[in-house]
Formats: structure tokens, C-alpha cells, sequence
């Protein structure tokens, strides 16, 4: 069995990242509104960005993970960027070496 953690594109452009044992199920629904709370009330929603992992752990810590970037690192995760998400995770840690 496969895991994914995945992002969303709202209606309201506001992101949701979450993690499925079936990506086609819950993507559905959630564009029915049967998942309720945040991606309920922001109807449509599409999927950005996806990634399969071998076990439930793994996809549920990538989603923990993503759930803390910026909408930046988000945004470069969607197309692959990965030497944007680098420069960002160092910028986001000077500054707050800085604080």
C-alpha cells in the first residue's frame, strides 16, 4: 500500500496540505465538501502537488512539514523548484538566527 501527502489550491488561493492512503478518494472528497472544516468553506479546490511514500509515517510527516513553510516554499514545491525551497529554508533560518 502507498501514502501521499498533498496540497490543495483553494478558492480563495489559501493552500491545504494533508496525507491519504487513496489520493483519487480523498480528492473527491474533498471537492464535494465531505471532508468539512477549512477546504468545506473554500470550495472549489484543485490538487497542486502530490507525492507518493511507502508508508503513512512518511507521508504524514511531509504534510507536517509543508503545513509549516511559506506560501513561497509551497508555491516552488508545486513546480519543483528545489533550489528555491533551499535558498528559502535559508533565508527563513538567518532570519531567525537574527531575531
Amino acid at each position: 500500500m502507498s501514502f501521499h501527502a498533498y496540497l490543495l489550491r483553494c478558492a480563495d488561493g489559501s493552500y491545504y496540505a494533508g496525507h491519504t492512503d487513496d489520493l483519487t478518494r480523498r480528492l473527491g472528497q474533498h471537492r464535494a465538501g465531505e471532508c468539512g472544516g477549512y477546504t468545506a468553506k473554500r470550495l472549489p479546490v484543485e490538487l497542486a502537488w502530490s507525492q507518493e511514500f511507502a508508508s503513512r509515517e512518511e507521508a504524514l510527516a511531509a504534510e507536517q512539514q509543508i503545513k509549516g513553510w511559506s506560501r513561497a516554499k509551497k508555491e516552488a514545491l508545486m513546480v519543483g523548484d528545489w533550489g528555491r525551497i533551499s535558498a528559502l529554508a535559508k533565508k527563513s533560518f538567518v532570519k531567525k538566527d537574527r531575531e
